[in-house]
C-alpha cells in the first residue's frame, strides 16, 4: 500500500480554467486570486484578507436556505467581482491548495474547511448522523458537497497542519482518526470502525476511526480538528 503524498504547498501564477492564483506563506499561508473584469468567486466571508478597492463585494443566497437556517448553518455566502486583486486566510495554523474541478466534478468537503471556489460550482450540504461522529459533539456533523456544474472551475481549500492525499483503489481501505479526514471524492464510502481494547487496563476504551472504501481520493489533515460547534 502506497503511503499518503504531500500535497503542494506553494503556487505562483497557477493558471486553471481562466483563474490565475498564488498560494504563499507557511504556518498561515494565504490564497491570492488574480480577477479579471466580470470574473467571480465565492467564498466565506470571515477569511478575507485584503484586496484591491475596484474589486465589488455582494451576497450569494445558498440553496435550500430554510433547512440551513434550522441547522444553524450559514444561508449566505460573500461573492467578489473582479477585475483586481483579493486575499484570504483562515486564522489557523495549515496548508491552503486549490482543486482543479472538471465540468461534472464532485468533492466533500469536511464542514467549515472551505476557502473560495470560482462562481460556476454549486455548494450544498448533507448532515452525517450517527455514533460513528461522537467526537463531533455526539450527534453529527455536516459534509460540505461541490459539484462543478458548467466548465471547469477551482475550489479552494485549508487544512489543519499539513495536507497529504490518498488514491484508493476500488476496495482499497484506510482508517482515518474522526478529525483527521478533509475531503473525498463521492466515489469513497466511510463508516465507522470501533476497536475494543478489551484486556487488562484498557478493558472500557475503544479505538474510534473513519474507515474510507475506494475508489477515489481521501484527504488527509496532519492537526486533527474536532469542531466543537456541530451539531
Amino acid at each position: 500500500m502506497e503511503r499518503p503524498f504531500l500535497l503542494s504547498t506553494r503556487a505562483t501564477n497557477e493558471n486553471f480554467a481562466g483563474y490565475t492564483y498564488h498560494l504563499e506563506g507557511e504556518l498561515v499561508p494565504s490564497l491570492t486570486i488574480e480577477l479579471q473584469a466580470n470574473q467571480k468567486i465565492f467564498f466565506e466571508h470571515h477569511i478575507l484578507l485584503w484586496k484591491h478597492p475596484q474589486i465589488s463585494i455582494g451576497i450569494r443566497p445558498m440553496k435550500g436556505a430554510l433547512k440551513r437556517m434550522v441547522a444553524g448553518m450559514q444561508i449566505f455566502i460573500t461573492e467578489a467581482e473582479g477585475p483586481g486583486q483579493i486575499a484570504f486566510s483562515r486564522d489557523g495554523a495549515g496548508h491552503v491548495f486549490g482543486v482543479h474541478m472538471k465540468k461534472g466534478d464532485e468533492l466533500h468537503i469536511r464542514e467549515h474547511q472551505f476557502l473560495a471556489a470560482t462562481n460556476n460550482i454549486e455548494y450544498t450540504f448533507e448532515r452525517v448522523k450517527g455514533f460513528s461522529n461522537m467526537l463531533f459533539s455526539g450527534t453529527g456533523f455536516f459534509i460540505d458537497k461541490f459539484r462543478c456544474t458548467d466548465g471547469d472551475g477551482i475550489l479552494w481549500l485549508h487544512g489543519y497542519g499539513n495536507v497529504f492525499e490518498k488514491v484508493l483503489a476500488p476496495g482499497e481501505q484506510i482508517d482515518v482518526e474522526p478529525g483527521g479526514w478533509l475531503y473525498k471524492d463521492p466515489t469513497v464510502n466511510m463508516e465507522t470502525n470501533i476497536q475494543s481494547l478489551s484486556t487488562g487496563i484498557f478493558a472500557a476504551t475503544n479505538i474510534i476511526t473513519n474507515r474510507f472504501t475506494g475508489p477515489g481520493r481521501v484527504g488527509i489533515q496532519s492537526m486533527y480538528y474536532h469542531l466543537e460547534t456541530s451539531q
